[in-house]
């Protein structure tokens, strides 16, 4: 066991957790981030990418009140359209594969025009640069949409970037300002002991736990949020969700931006190796054990999704029919239980953190930001007290001091 604590142990070593440790290090901070496998391997790792500034399909279809509370994050998608703009320079990376060319969110009938029109004042109001655009200016600006698309709300900031080259470099930065990374090593104990956390880690079988002491923990577990704050003796409504994902073969490159649909689960983007990447939400199927979801083996892939999924993108873009499935694969995500991010400190536990929820590819950097800056000054550039895990306080009412 170390005699000098960390100032910050960091538990989860995708973007939100190696950016959180960039961020923390470069204030000065010392850190260690842990995680169970190799870095980047589980959400961060399997997402698509997607930059998607404009307020999500899955949340402006469940009615005005959703579509409402949604736009509450919109303080934060304008501070994440700069840190996205300015990262390569900031890592000093020569490309991440970075690109904000733009994006469009497609409507083929009235009834998701009124959708459209709907979340365009919310985000008019948030500060978002969106409008729609019909007719000639569509499809001068997207020729390959198919005829049923008939309008779109446009994003000229939205766009993608490479998931793996991304946290990679954000790994590589934190190590040069000498941050601890530590791989293969699961979190088995957390415990406040004498004011700072007693972290318990390390493969079964190695000869006993690994001990390190921290003043603040960061949970940046994703999708497995909720199981490391039940270390720590608290209930976190973080929910595990399996998504599917689908590649096709390169095609000369012929969309440069990022697509989406109002009505149907969808985004569809081309890299610039010139493959098409299409996902939208569409669900894998857990495999379980002893009766529960088995978080740990990846999702089973569902051939109906896989269709439903490449259906909704040749109506949007029929010169998919041209193009060769490459692979489909799976993922896990977390969802809370209002939608909403949580970030911040649990008021039950001083000094245990959390980042999670929400769009975390789109909105990582920008959690991570703030998560250090809580930690470091303890207060933010930014009201973000609507996300602060305090709001599910009354679930650990029950729990004990």
């Amino acid at each position: 066991m170390t005699d000098q604590p960390w100032d910050a142990a960091i538990i989860g070593g995708g973007l939100v957790g190696v950016a959180t440790a960039f961020y923390l290090s470069q204030r000065g901070a010392r850190v260690l981030v842990l995680d169970r496998q190799e870095l980047n391997r589980a959400a961060s790792g399997q997402n698509a990418g997607s930059l998607h500034f404009q307020i999500e399909q899955r949340l402006v279809s469940h009615g005005e009140a959703m579509t409402r509370q949604a736009a509450t994050i919109l303080p934060l998608i304008r501070d994440a359209i700069t840190r996205w703009g300015g990262i390569t320079e900031a890592l000093g990376e020569t490309d991440l594969d970075v690109v904000q060319h733009g994006g469009l969110m497609v409507a083929e009938n009235a009834e998701q025009i009124a959708l459209l029109e709907s979340k365009l004042a919310l985000e008019g109001e948030g500060g978002l640069p969106t409008r729609i655009i019909d007719g000639d200016e569509l499809r001068s600006m997207a020729p390959y949409l198919g005829p049923k698309v008939i309008a779109a709300t446009h994003c000229p900031v939205e766009g993608h970037g490479n998931p793996r080259l991304i946290t990679a470099a954000l790994a590589r930065a934190a190590l040069r300002a000498r941050a601890e990374i530590r791989t293969w090593s699961p979190v088995t104990g957390l415990r406040r002991d004498g004011g700072v956390w007693r972290i318990e880690s390390g493969p079964a079988g190695d000869g006993g736990a690994r001990i390190d002491r921290a003043r603040t923990v960061v949970n940046a577990a994703g999708a497995w949020s909720r199981e490391v704050a039940a270390l720590a003796g608290l209930h976190l409504p973080v929910f595990p969700v399996a998504l599917s994902m689908n590649a096709t073969d390169a095609a000369v490159p012929f969309i440069p931006l990022l697509i989406q649909h109002v009505g149907r689960r969808l985004s569809l983007k081309q890299m610039r190796e010139g493959n098409l990447l299409i996902g939208g939400g569409w669900s894998a199927r857990f495999e379980r054990a002893e009766g529960a979801f088995d978080t740990l083996r990846p999702p089973a892939p569902r051939l109906e999704s896989i269709r439903g999924n490449l259906a909704a993108a040749l109506t949007v873009v029929p010169a998919l029919a041209q193009r060769t499935l490459l692979r489909s694969w799976t993922g896990i995500v977390g969802v809370t239980a209002d939608q909403l991010p949580l970030l911040g400190e649990m008021p039950e536990a001083p000094g245990f953190f959390v980042a999670t929820g929400g769009s975390a590819f789109t909105l990582g950097l920008t959690y991570a930001a703030l998560l250090a800056e809580m930690i470091d000054a303890g207060r933010t550039s930014m009201d973000v007290s609507i996300y602060a895990p305090d709001r599910f306080g009354h679930i650990n009412m029950f729990m004990g001091a």
